[in-house]
């Protein structure tokens, strides 16, 4: 499919400084689980990025996805969007892919219409850092069920709230931390902000 120029949205402003900023915030809420993170913070100035897919993607989802994916890493979009698609592709050469379990990386744009996790890569004991990261939409980092995280990069507990994620979800994701190496890190994003839940993270589920 080619790339449709006319209504091709702009990426960074500075490709490599920018990417790396953001990869930083990526590393920082991975590694602070349940800790909001600003991923619009790391783009100073880069006003066109952040209009560009307003209303229909996440500036975070999308200055992610810019940052990590290259000609390398397929991506999933469970929601079909044709600029995202086309912006992905131009600026980063990420290839797309409507195979789940190809997908090195994958955006859900309703956290009400989850597919299941099982479909999606959870790499190999050998190879564990072929898993799928993903990156999902929700309504709110703030609100929603009182869930305790406990783990690596959490002191004792945290109690964090995360709004629009059923309990199947909780309890399908709980389902694999037993597959420790293999696994799924997860992303939730709401506007310039992610919180980060790597798969060394046990979430309390009733």
């Amino acid at each position: 499919m080619t790339i449709d120029m006319t209504t091709l949205v702009p990426g960074f402003n500075d490709t490599v400084h920018d990417a790396q900023r953001v990869f930083r915030a990526l590393l920082d809420a991975l590694s602070r689980p349940g800790s909001i993170v600003a991923v619009d913070a790391a783009l100073p100035g880069n006003h066109a990025m952040r209009d560009g897919l307003a209303g229909r993607v996440p500036l975070a989802a999308f200055a992610s996805l810019l940052a990590l994916t290259d000609y390398s890493t397929p991506v999933y979009l469970h929601r079909e969007d044709r600029m995202f698609g086309d912006a992905l592709r131009f600026h980063a050469s990420a290839p797309l892919t409507s195979e789940q379990r190809e997908a090195a990386f994958v955006y859900i744009d309703d956290s009400t219409n989850m597919p299941s996790l099982q479909g999606f890569s959870q790499g190999e004991p050998e190879t564990p850092e072929d898993a799928a990261t993903l990156f999902i939409r929700v309504p709110s980092l703030t609100e929603g069920e009182a869930l305790n995280w406990t783990g690596p990069g959490i002191e004792e507990k945290s109690t964090v709230r995360i709004a629009g994620l059923s309990r199947e979800f909780w309890r399908e994701r709980a389902a694999l931390t037993a597959q420790f190496p293999c696994g799924i890190d997860c992303y939730f994003v709401a506007g310039g902000a992610i919180v980060g839940l790597p798969r060394t993270t046990h979430v309390e589920v009733n």
